[in-house]
């Protein structure tokens, strides 16, 4: 019975997500549901963020959190001396575009010249300033609003682009009728990996076998998400964000789905070079770059086992055999 037990007994681990619960994290949540987690003895704990501190990045180096997802500035904090693990970037482009009015004028990168802006996140979004640079726009002179309740700010007039994530004021906007287009950086030449499940370094070296069994399931998670939508966007609304119509939750999860599946890529996929343009967008340098990749991207390593050769064993079942002969011999002489 104790053997069974430990058999059975899980590892606690939790996740910190990047935000609060929707469809954009439907593939851990399917994980948990379908028992994907389970199956490999692990118990899981998925934390939604704080929506006024949404960092992610500190509970895991905390070791509050075991595993967190994060956007590609990941990648300066490893620069920068934090030991994260990128395992996973489950969006393939970036989510933030900017947002105009359809009457605006605004069409290009370059045509935000002396426009009004919603002020953007360097660490997490800085894509989309880099868009405006990348067009001869002098990011510094543009005037930014530092007003309250931007969404309808910008209903209003008072600014001409608001820095949007795809999935959630678009849908409030189409709601209102208010006709709007997207200006987003992929279209532009910058595919910035987002949502990147990742890990601590100090996690991955004391339990590797734990790191790549929460690997293996979540993916099979989004997998199992991607080819059953309906039954996500429910498990999504039943059980974690119960605020949020079907609807709602369906509009995103039919937004996110390109940006997850692509037909040239795995799920999750991330390459070297990829990653190499996204240092070149953060300014990060290539010496500094080729100094952390090796142990910035996660591969998994078996553990070392012991190897005993055909000699060996050999060797051993030898001396087995030979004992009762020893024995008998010894005896017999007496």
């Amino acid at each position: 019975m104790f053997f069974c037990s430990l058999i059975k007994a899980q590892e606690s681990v939790t996740l910190q997500l990047k935000w609060t619960h929707q469809f954009q994290f439907a593939g851990y949540y399917m994980a948990k549901q379908k028992g994907f987690y389970d199956e490999v003895g692990l118990d899981v704990t998925i934390k939604q963020a704080n929506p006024m501190k949404p960092d992610t990045f500190g509970s895991v180096v905390s070791g509050e959190a075991q595993f967190g997802v994060g956007h590609s500035g990941i990648l300066q904090q490893r620069v920068n001396g934090q030991p994260f693990v990128a395992m996973a970037a489950i969006l393939q482009f970036s989510p933030y575009c900017w947002m105009v009015k359809d009457t605006s004028d605004i069409f290009h990168p370059r045509d935000f010249v002396n426009k009004r802006i919603t002020s953007v996140s360097k660490k997490e979004n800085t894509e989309l300033l880099v868009m405006l640079k990348r067009s001869a726009v002098n990011v510094d002179k543009l005037k930014i609003y530092k007003g309250e309740d931007v969404s309808q700010a910008w209903i209003e007039n008072k600014f001409d682009a608001m820095q949007v994530y795809v999935t959630t004021e678009p849908y409030y906007m189409t709601q209102q009728g208010i006709a709007h287009r997207l200006i987003c950086p992929q279209r532009y030449g910058m595919d910035v990996y987002a949502d990147i499940l990742f890990t601590n370094e100090s996690m991955l070296k004391k339990n590797p076998q734990t790191v790549e069994k929460f690997y293996q399931a979540s993916l099979k998670g989004w997998r199992y998400a991607m080819m059953n939508m309906d039954e996500a966007i429910a498990v999504t609304q039943q059980k974690y964000a119960p605020s949020k119509s079907f609807h709602q939750l369906a509009f995103e999860a039919e937004v996110l789905k390109d940006y997850i599946t692509q037909p040239t890529t795995g799920l999750g996929h991330m390459s070297v070079a990829k990653w190499r343009l996204i240092a070149d967008l953060y300014g990060i340098q290539q010496n500094e770059f080729d100094e952390v990749k090796s142990h910035f991207i996660y591969k998994y390593q078996e553990p070392e086992k012991m190897q005993l050769s055909w000699m060996i064993i050999a060797a051993i079942l030898v001396s087995i055999f030979s004992i009762p002969l020893y024995l008998r011999l010894i005896f017999s002489k007496k």
